[in-house]
C-alpha cells in the first residue's frame, strides 16, 4: 500500500432502479487507474457507503478489485454505526482483497476521546491492513487533533496515513510537526490541494477526479513538482469545479459532472436526490465554461468507454 498521489473517493453507479451498476463500477475504476491515479478509495461518502448495505459493501469490494487486477491498491472505507459491524466490515474488506482500509468515526454518535479511540482501535487490531484515518470534523463532528492522531500513530503501527479534511492547512503542518514522516497526510478537500502539497502532504483521496482525473493528476503533480506558475494556471481552472467537493449536496453535484462529461449517471440513491432547476443549469454553466475556457497547461483525460 502506497499512500501517494491522486486517490479517487469512488462514486458508486447505480442502474435505473438503483441497484449497484457493477459493470460501469468495474469500469470507472480501471478508466481512473489509466488516467494516471494511484490507488482507488471505495465506499467513502462520495461514494455513498451510508445507503448501501452490508452485502453490498462487499461485492463492490470485490468488484473493484477484480477491475484492477493488482494494478493498483483498493481501499475500503470504514464506517458504521456500531463497532461491532465496523470491525466485521473491515475483515470483510480484507477478506474481498482490499489493500488498506480509510477509517471514518462512528456514524450518529459523537463521543469522547476514550470512545472514540476504542473504535478506531478495534477497528485497526482487526485486520493486519495499514489504515488511513479520516479526520472529517465538518461532516461527522468528530475531529481528531493532531496529537491524538500521533497518539493513535504510536500505538497501532498499521495506522499508516490521515486523509486531513478539516479544510484548516494549518493541519497539515501541525500533524507533520508532530509525526515527522511517520504518517502519510493525505488531503480530502479538492479546493485545498496546492496549498495543503506545499505544507506537507503527499496524496490526494480527490472528487472531482471521478470526472476529470487526468486533469487532477496533472494539478498534483505539478504542485508536488513545486512548478507554481503551472500549477496555479491550472489550479484558478479547476476551482469553481474543485469548490463543488466542499458543499453539503457535493454528491449530487459531481455526480451530476461526471453525467456531463460523459463518464457516469448523475443517479443518486435517496434520501439524495438529483439536483434539478436553478442548481442543475448552474452546474451544467460551470462545467460548460470550464470545457469552453480549458488552458493549455490542462491535457484533457482519456474518453470513457464501457
Amino acid at each position: 500500500m502506497n499512500w501517494t498521489g491522486v486517490m479517487p473517493a469512488m462514486t458508486t453507479a447505480f442502474k435505473p432502479d438503483l441497484t449497484v451498476d457493477h459493470a460501469t463500477v468495474a469500469r470507472h475504476a480501471q478508466w481512473l487507474i489509466e488516467n494516471g491515479c494511484t490507488g482507488i478509495v471505495s465506499l467513502g461518502s462520495l461514494g455513498e457507503g451510508a445507503t448501501l448495505a452490508f452485502t453490498e459493501k462487499l461485492e463492490i469490494w470485490k468488484t473493484v478489485v477484480a477491475a484492477l487486477g493488482g494494478k493498483a491498491p483498493v481501499v475500503g472505507t470504514i464506517s458504521s454505526l456500531s463497532t461491532a459491524e465496523a470491525v466485521e466490515l473491515a475483515k470483510g474488506a480484507q477478506d474481498a482483497g482490499c489493500s488498506g482500509l480509510m477509517i471514518l468515526p462512528p456514524y450518529v454518535y459523537r463521543g469522547n476521546w476514550r470512545e472514540t479511540k476504542a473504535h478506531v482501535a478495534a477497528i485497526l487490531k482487526a485486520t493486519p491492513l495499514p489504515g488511513m484515518l479520516y479526520n472529517n470534523p465538518v461532516a461527522y463532528g468528530t475531529d481528531f487533533l493532531p496529537e491524538q492522531i500521533v497518539e493513535l500513530a504510536g500505538e497501532h503501527a498499521n495506522l499508516a496515513a490521515v486523509k486531513e479534511s478539516s479544510s484548516d492547512v494549518r493541519r497539515v503542518t501541525a500533524i507533520r510537526a508532530l509525526s515527522g514522516r511517520r504518517l502519510s497526510i493525505l488531503v480530502g478537500v479538492d479546493d485545498a490541494i496546492v496549498e495543503s502539497i506545499a505544507a506537507g502532504a503527499v496524496g490526494w483521496v480527490a472528487g472531482l477526479v471521478n470526472a476529470l482525473p487526468r486533469e487532477s493528476v496533472d494539478l498534483f503533480r505539478l504542485a508536488s513538482a513545486g512548478k507554481i506558475e503551472e500549477a496555479f494556471e491550472l489550479y484558478r481552472w479547476f476551482l469553481p469545479l474543485l469548490r463543488m467537493d466542499t458543499v453539503p449536496n457535493f454528491i449530487q453535484l459531481i455526480k451530476q459532472v461526471q453525467q456531463e462529461a460523459g463518464v457516469g449517471s448523475a443517479r443518486v440513491r435517496p434520501p439524495r436526490l438529483e439536483i434539478v432547476g436553478e442548481e442543475l443549469k448552474q452546474t451544467r454553466a460551470v462545467f460548460e465554461h470550464a470545457q469552453s475556457h480549458r488552458p493549455a497547461v490542462a491535457v484533457a483525460s482519456a474518453p470513457f468507454k464501457l
